[in-house]
């Protein structure tokens, strides 16, 4: 299994950003998908997931804000985030498998994107 995230980076507060997620290795189009980010010195904290038929589901810190969706042919899933906030700031990771919610050392983690929401 392999994750790999780009898309992070620095934006001002209110900005948007959107992170991919190019998964390889298991059956992508079968599998629920879930981002995930931590703050420094903090715990994991679950931010969205998406189920194999769709279902989308939010952290209420990001509900509104936050889009996930997948590109079953392109074995990508994304999170579109718009209207950040100094708080979103965090490394953000993809993981598998599941959609509403993520465990330390459970599944697979990609290496992570930082996320700096600053002016």
């Amino acid at each position: 299994v392999q994750l790999v995230e780009s898309g992070g980076g620095l934006v001002q507060p209110g900005g948007s950003l959107r992170l991919s997620c190019a998964a390889s290795g298991f059956t992508f189009s079968r599998t629920a998908m879930s981002w995930a980010r931590q703050v420094p010195g903090k715990g994991l904290e679950w931010v969205s997931g998406i189920d194999s038929v769709e279902n989308a589901y939010y952290a209420d810190t990001v509900k509104g804000r936050f889009t996930i969706s997948r590109d079953n042919a392109k074995n990508t899933v994304y999170l579109q985030m718009n209207s950040l906030r100094p708080e979103d700031t965090a490394v953000y990771y993809c993981t598998m498998p599941g959609a509403r919610s993520v465990l330390p050392g459970y599944g697979s983690w990609g290496q992570g994107t930082q996320v700096t929401v600053s002016s």
